[in-house]
């Protein structure tokens, strides 16, 4: 099965644009008036087709009949914004409309969240989800210090999420929250449960891991909201002002009830074991087995989460990359996240 069919009018047009969406692994792209044998069924659709004939548009709808499951998503590209042509798309039955102009980055954030929202999640999931969104809108706002008590209370939320459904539905969950910071805490606090369980951690340290897990992004509270959101990559100067998050975090929390183990994964999630984290450089027995358990969830929830400019990273190419940061990460405990990986 493909995992993304782009249909084109201009398979070379179309080629530049799929380079741009490599991470979706096996694309194929059909080439409207080529007339050979349809390809089989895709997990996601896209429509490249600049002129949109009435040929092209008969053509279309065949293509879609024959090869669109149901709850398939299907994106379709306007290269013209007038009426006409997003009456015509309306027509054809897509799930999103896209200007051709917008960019790949935009496509790709298009098509990961339409791929997140056709995965089914168990009900109770769904409810854990809602729970977990009023959690984070109450208690991660910008100006406003987070309590003990509001931790402990979001802790047990993503454990018993994680501990009464199952990571996967918990990750699938997760992303289809809008914020990004809000996703990418409650990803890594999920998959650190997960982490803990496959570990035989004692319950007491499995909800400690959670809950530093929780907490380990807390000082993106401090950050412009526009380099937090920016569709696309930091520049030098923004990537500079996102790493003092780690140390605004320590800062936020020093002083208000939160025990120094949590304490040191705020501040130090991105320490390496050579030396080369920031923001203090420590380096080997300095970095707390707290802290390096954290790590490894918060680098490969990064790596599978969709982004403004890629799709998220197949949970195998993610692993494998943890595998590569050999001397950086603990790699005993990298192979023990292999369950985790393999998980979903």
């Amino acid at each position: 099965m493909a995992e993304l069919l782009l249909i084109s009018d201009d398979p070379a047009r179309t080629a530049r644009l799929a380079r741009d969406l490599r991470d979706f692994e096996g694309s194929t792209i059909y080439d409207l008036y080529d007339d050979k044998p349809y390809p089989g069924p895709p997990r996601l659709i896209v429509s490249d087709v600049k002129a949109l004939t009435s040929e092209a548009l008969q053509r279309l709808r065949q293509v879609l009949e024959r090869v669109r499951g149901q709850h398939v998503p299907y994106v379709c590209l306007l290269h013209d914004d007038g009426g006409r042509t997003r009456a015509y798309a309306d027509l054809l039955g897509a799930s999103s409309l896209l200007s051709a102009a917008a960019g790949a980055g935009a496509l790709v954030d298009t098509l990961t969240g339409l791929l997140e929202r056709a995965a089914p999640i168990p009900a109770a999931m769904q409810r854990y989800g809602e729970m977990a969104e009023q959690f984070l809108r109450k208690t991660f706002v910008p100006g406003r210090s987070v309590t003990p008590a509001e931790i402990e209370a979001g802790t047990k939320l993503v454990a018993s999420a994680v501990e009464e459904v199952d990571i996967r539905s918990w990750v699938r969950a997760v992303r289809r929250f809008d914020d990004a910071t809000h996703r990418h805490c409650m990803l890594v606090a999920g998959l650190s449960a997960a982490f803990g369980g496959i570990l035989g951690l004692k319950a007491a340290d499995r909800h400690h891991l959670v809950k530093a897990a929780l907490l380990h992004d807390v000082g993106k509270m401090e950050i412009d909201p526009a380099i937090l959101n920016k569709p696309g990559r930091l520049d030098d100067g923004e990537m500079a002002v996102m790493r003092t998050h780690a140390a605004l975090g320590y800062a936020m929390l020093v002083g208000r009830g939160f025990d120094d183990t949590l304490l040191a994964v705020v501040r130090s999630h991105h320490e390496m074991l050579d030396g080369s984290g920031y923001p203090d450089g420590l380096a080997g027995r300095a970095i707390p087995d707290l802290v390096r358990l954290v790590t490894i969830c918060d680098i490969f929830g990064a790596l599978i989460e969709r982004r403004p400019y890629r799709a998220p990273m197949p949970n195998a190419k993610a692993y494998d990359i943890l595998v590569g940061m050999g001397g950086r990460l603990d790699t005993d405990l990298v192979r023990a996240f292999r369950p985790v990986a393999n998980a979903f």
